[in-house]
């Protein structure tokens, strides 16, 4: 079975035979997975009236367990944008309903973010949507070939997540 990725790296080595064009075989089919992966995750969001930012706090907050809830801090290290972006996130939420926003016990100053029934809803009903196109997408694995797989990626992204700040 041949691919784009397979017609690239062809076209390249007869262009540029004096390039090891190898690393090409499997990063561009990870970079071409990826935009599939986001249009199949931007649909499954649509499909429950969330954008993937919303998905992203809704979901940090429903990991957390009950009461499912999270300084603005912790959101942040968990979703990697900025406090300025965090907040406007957070104000967006509220403005749902799938949010509140309550004084944190343990500091005056704190507040602490806390998904409502319906921020709960939302997020496990998207959350299901996004696995059952997931599964669709892994569907020409075996398990086998998924553990393996998830192994080799998890060896090459694992220095990148554990790079400090």
């Amino acid at each position: 079975m041949e691919d784009e990725v397979d017609r690239l790296v062809a076209a390249w080595r007869r262009e540029r035979p004096d390039l090891d064009v190898e690393p090409l075989e499997v990063l561009s089919r990870v970079s071409r997975l990826a935009r599939h992966l986001d249009r199949a995750r931007r649909l499954a969001f649509a499909e429950h009236g969330l954008e993937s930012w919303e998905f992203d706090v809704l979901t940090a907050l429903r990991r957390a367990g009950t009461p499912y809830q999270l300084s603005p801090g912790q959101l942040l290290t968990q979703t990697l944008v900025t406090s300025g972006t965090m907040t406007n996130r957070i104000d967006r939420l509220t403005k749902k309903g799938l949010v509140e926003r309550l004084p944190d016990p343990s500091d005056r100053r704190g507040v602490l973010v806390r998904l409502t029934d319906e921020g709960r809803d939302r997020a496990d009903q998207a959350l299901a949507g996004l696995l059952a196109q997931e599964r669709a997408i892994l569907g020409e694995l075996t398990r086998a070939q998924r553990s393996e797989l998830a192994g080799l990626l998890r060896q090459l992204t694992a220095p990148f997540d554990n790079i400090p700040g």
